[in-house]
């Protein structure tokens, strides 16, 4: 049983004007109190959308004990920064930047909210996205997920700062979708990609191969959002899977967590800037009691 994502996407457009358009989608299954030790207390589908030759690390133990497992941003200025990784202890933490036109070149680095949260010894998850909350106009548009995975309790909180002022905590047993808007906004592809995770969670016959499938209908809401975005970048990331000559996803990221606290990361890469060469690594451990 797992997920994992397997695309071939026909959009081009040239290269954009927009030079901080860092995307993603990210699905996901929160069961803290899964029916059976065979099920998951977490499952999670993520893609990364950013420019292909923007430096970065592929997903790999660092940190404290190389207790973290993240990919890691190497761009000048935000060295350190992620999208999504966890801990050995249980704490979770992804990303994704609210799509607007107008950024603030001189507003902090975002990736710097998931790095900080999973290297924080002390402190939940809510209470960091309430510390979050009060520098959020410090950001540019950002949605932020932590969460922890304990031995009695687990926990998903979600706060964007282009939303409510308050994080909030997800209530367990649900299935959310989270793009560039906040939280469940109802873009097609976030829609039809979320109705795709829901088919394949609940089919206990799957193997790891077959989540989510390229999404190119142009929607409207997504384009209101979009003031700033020519026509062309639109329709591109209108689709779950982003494809560009320059611009588009470049990793596929499935994290399963299960009944017993036993952690599977599967990551695919693109390498070198090439759409047709990728690698796989899979990463397999428990959680610390």
């Amino acid at each position: 049983k797992g997920l994992y994502a397997r695309y071939t996407c026909p959009e081009h457009l040239e290269h954009p004007a927009i030079t901080n358009i860092s995307m993603c989608i990210i699905f996901f299954k929160f069961d803290p109190r899964p029916a059976s030790k065979n099920a998951y207390r977490l499952i999670l589908a993520a893609n990364r959308d950013e420019f292909y030759n923007r430096p970065s690390k592929a997903a790999d133990f660092w940190g404290p004990n190389n207790e973290i497992l993240s990919g890691l941003d190497q761009e000048y200025g935000k060295e350190g920064g992620s999208w999504m990784g966890i801990n050995k202890r249980g704490k979770l933490a992804a990303i994704t930047n609210y799509m607007e036109g107008r950024q603030n070149p001189d507003a902090q680095g975002r990736g710097f909210l998931v790095s900080n949260y999973l290297t924080e010894n002390n402190g939940d998850s809510f209470s960091y996205l309430k510390k979050v909350s009060a520098e959020g106009h410090l950001y540019n548009g950002f949605n932020l997920l932590t969460a922890e995975f304990r031995a009695k309790q687990d926990t998903v909180c979600y706060y964007g700062n282009r939303g409510s002022a308050e994080p909030i905590h997800l209530k367990p047993a649900g299935i959310y979708g989270l793009s560039n808007s906040l939280l469940d906004t109802p873009w097609k592809k976030l829609l039809q990609g979320k109705l795709h995770f829901t088919n394949v969670v609940s089919d206990q016959s799957l193997s790891c191969d077959g989540l989510v499938q390229e999404l190119n209908a142009p929607d409207p809401i997504q384009e209101l959002q979009g003031d700033g975005y020519s026509t062309a970048m639109i329709k591109a990331l209108s689709a779950v899977c982003v494809r560009s000559p320059h611009y588009g996803t470049r990793t596929n990221t499935i994290i399963l967590i299960d009944a017993e606290g036993n952690v599977k990361f599967t990551e695919r890469t693109m390498l070198n800037c090439d759409t047709t060469k990728w690698s796989t690594n899979s990463f397999h451990f428990k959680l610390q009691s």
